[in-house]
């Protein structure tokens, strides 16, 4: 005879590993490094300076 389990501990840990793995699948497809964020920001912040100090005044 095999050892009995405990359902609700296999209940539970079956949907810690598809939380894991959804998170995995999210981070992947949505995910960015603080570095990448960082670069984006200060491409957009110089680009607004840029097109600020081009402005014509009326």
């Amino acid at each position: 005879m095999s050892t009995p389990i405990n359902l609700n501990k296999a209940r539970k840990s079956r949907a810690r590993a598809e939380k894991k793995a959804r998170a995995e699948e999210n981070s992947v497809k949505f995910g960015r490094t603080k570095a990448e964020k960082n670069v984006q920001k200060a491409q957009a912040d110089k680009t607004v300076r840029f097109l600020d100090g081009h402005k014509r005044e009326p």
